[in-house]
């Protein structure tokens, strides 16, 4: 299993983004929240508002998030990739049942 944890800039991205990647079964489940942040940005420190979107799904999908994560917005952002320690099994049942063991290839990204 793997999460993601991503930044955009609105609601309705993280909305659209984990929508798309339920709708094709790369991911199980997505949150997403607003969060505030500080950066650095040509020489001058900026704070403003952000969402946090976090995807829950199975190894083997990054590539494919990525891209459809970049499809989707039009700016750098952050992409980590976290690997649990434990997870639940009632979870990880739920993963398994919902979501392909390894990635289709028929799987598009114009969404």
């Amino acid at each position: 299993m793997k999460l993601y944890y991503v930044t955009l800039n609105t609601t309705e991205e993280a909305r659209q983004i984990g929508r798309i990647l339920i709708e094709k079964k790369l991911a199980v489940c997505v949150n997403w929240f607003p969060i505030s942040c500080s950066y650095r940005w040509q020489g001058e420190i900026i704070e403003e508002p952000e969402v946090v979107l976090i995807i829950k799904t199975r190894s083997g999908y990054r590539s494919l998030i990525e891209k459809i994560i970049q499809k989707n917005i039009s700016y750098t952002n952050f992409i980590a990739e976290i690997s649990p320690s434990y997870v639940n099994q009632s979870f990880l049942d739920w993963l398994n049942l919902e979501v392909p063991l390894f990635p289709h290839q028929e799987v598009k990204i114009d969404a």
